[in-house]
């Protein structure tokens, strides 16, 4: 072994051991604001989803086989919801998209696909477009927010279909106005553009803008939703359009080897999901513009000097958090906050933008709502007194 590769192989140890620490941690914790399947063991997850399952489907049923039964089901019941003509069950995201922009890619006869550079395929899909598909794309912005309708209609080369995703995580769980997005739709069009809307986390969407999931889908030509984001399922997507376009994906879902054998416990998570927290999700919502307030004050009230919560009023059940910190202090932080008060604040923190800030996701879901904002700043002041190098001192920006 080289000594790079040995480098490589102890900072692969050294990653598992933080996993592995991390998820011990939130497991332990007795209050925490968002949880997720990765905080529980199989055996918990797979109890929880059996006691559930028969509140959604009917156990002596027959199992699906190659996406027939309950998969069927599922594809009708999202259909339903988007208010379109059919829908298409796919294992991942990743292969529902891809799917999607091939397909318009051929109806359209342009292979071009205006996106933003911080959406999903650009930044965690190892240019899958390309490799794939023989797409390309091109970005009318790359301003931290979806573009606008004067940069779609100003962008300087054809493209023959828009991707929006809603909402654009990387940029803080961004959304625009309805008027706004209502607009941009139609600057696609004018420009012979179908509109395509990267909606994993479109059932998070609603509250902003005041419409229903069918009223959202309406503006675009078709529409890809998760079933592990928001629903909490254990995979799983859904790509929903109209029936001649939905029917062509299902022909290229089997070529990209997407036509599964058998489906049935991510199916029967998602329905679960549909049924039990998709009619939350408001709830979260608000739940999350409490709890960002409330971190807000409370790091003023620690003495923390910079400190940013983005966007400052959330869009969604979602939303970012800035400290001038490393994240190496932070996560530690975090651990250490999780392991002795089993209160789980904060998850794991990233360096993303200018040098000594660091940034971490806040996902306010069912358990969050028993945290008041008292509880939130009390929180907070525990976090901050616990980050390595702060005590008695007055953290700097250049931290």
């Amino acid at each position: 072994m080289t000594e790079s590769e040995d480098q490589q192989s102890l900072a692969a140890d050294d990653a598992t051991k933080a996993r592995a620490r991390r998820a011990a941690a939130v497991r332990g914790a007795e209050r925490i604001l968002g949880a997720h399947g990765l905080d529980t063991t199989i055996g918990d997850r797979l109890t929880a989803l059996t006691e559930a399952a028969w509140s959604v489907a009917d156990p002596g049923r027959t199992s699906d086989l190659y996406g027939d039964g309950i998969v069927a089901d599922l594809e009708e019941r999202v259909a339903g919801l988007l208010g379109t003509e059919a829908a298409a069950y796919f294992p991942t995201g990743t292969m529902a998209q891809q799917v999607a922009l091939r397909c318009w890619a051929g109806r359209t006869g342009n292979p071009t696909v205006a996106l933003h550079p911080m959406a999903h395929p650009e930044r965690h899909e190892r240019g899958a477009f390309g490799a794939l598909s023989g797409l390309r794309t091109v970005h009318p912005t790359s301003e931290p927010r979806l573009p606008n309708a004067d940069e779609v209609r100003d962008s300087a080369e054809p493209f023959g279909a828009l991707m929006l995703e809603l909402p654009l995580r990387d940029a803080g769980y961004v959304l625009p106005t309805w008027d706004e997005l209502v607009a941009v739709t139609e600057a696609a069009r004018e420009r012979d553009a179908v509109v395509h809307f990267d909606g994993a986390r479109l059932w998070e969407c609603t509250p902003h803008f005041g419409r229903s999931l069918a009223e959202i889908a309406d503006l675009a030509d078709s529409v890809y939703v998760s079933f592990y984001k928001t629903l909490g399922g254990l995979s799983g997507a859904a790509l929903a359009g109209p029936r001649s376009f939905v029917d062509e994906a299902k022909t290229w879902r089997h070529r990209y080897g997407g036509q599964l054998f058998q489906q049935f416990p991510a199916v029967l998570s998602a329905l679960v999901g549909l049924e039990r927290e998709l009619p939350r999700v408001p709830e979260y919502v608000a739940h999350a513009r409490v709890v960002a307030e409330a971190l807000r004050e409370g790091f003023a009230e620690a003495g923390v000097p910079w400190v940013r919560v983005h966007p400052e009023v959330p869009h969604t059940h979602e939303f970012q958090v800035w400290l001038p910190y490393s994240s190496d202090r932070l996560d530690e932080a975090s651990l250490t906050q999780a392991e002795e008060t089993r209160t789980s604040l904060f998850r794991r923190w990233s360096e993303q933008g200018p040098p000594g800030l660091s940034v971490t996701e806040v996902t306010v879901s069912a358990r969050g709502l028993e945290w008041t904002a008292d509880d939130v700043r009390a929180a907070v002041a525990d976090f901050v007194a616990r980050i390595p190098g702060t005590a008695g001192t007055t953290p700097s920006a250049s931290a």
